[in-house]
């Protein structure tokens, strides 16, 4: 039975491994600091468990994001701590983004679909080239 038919809601997919975590942060960076911060997340390597990878993403001028993939929901709460930590590294190169946010905007969720890319068609393969066939040596008539 396929998460979100009856009888297996969308959050089962965590205790059935099917499904991951998303946590997403967006900043606003101090004019001046883009390629300090940028350098900043490629020398992270954050050893947080059940942390699968991420990406920062630059979303316009000196506005970014980060995507953080988790093994589970509960993974994200448990790194926050340390997530923290890593923000308090470059938390002085950020800007206030208002509204009552500071210098952070961060969702996170458990995934509740996956979306594949197209399959891509194999290309067929060219028949291999055969050489020419040889005519037989012809036998000369004996005088």
């Amino acid at each position: 039975m396929q998460a979100g038919t009856i009888g297996i809601p969308y959050w089962d997919n965590e205790r059935r491994g099917d499904m991951t975590a998303f946590n997403v942060v967006r900043f606003k960076v101090k004019p001046g600091n883009e390629q300090q911060f940028v350098d900043a997340h490629r020398k992270l390597r954050p050893a947080f468990k059940g942390f699968l990878g991420g990406s920062l993403i630059k979303t316009g001028d000196r506005t970014f994001c980060l995507v953080g993939e988790w093994r589970t929901f509960q993974s994200i709460v448990t790194a926050r701590p340390q997530m923290i930590a890593f923000l308090d590294g470059f938390r002085d190169m950020l800007e206030d983004l208002g509204s009552g946010l500071g210098v952070t905007d961060p969702v996170s969720g458990q995934a509740v679909a996956k979306l594949a890319a197209p399959k891509v068609a194999q290309k067929k393969k060219a028949p291999a080239r055969r050489k020419p066939k040889r005519a037989p040596a012809r036998k000369t008539a004996k005088r």
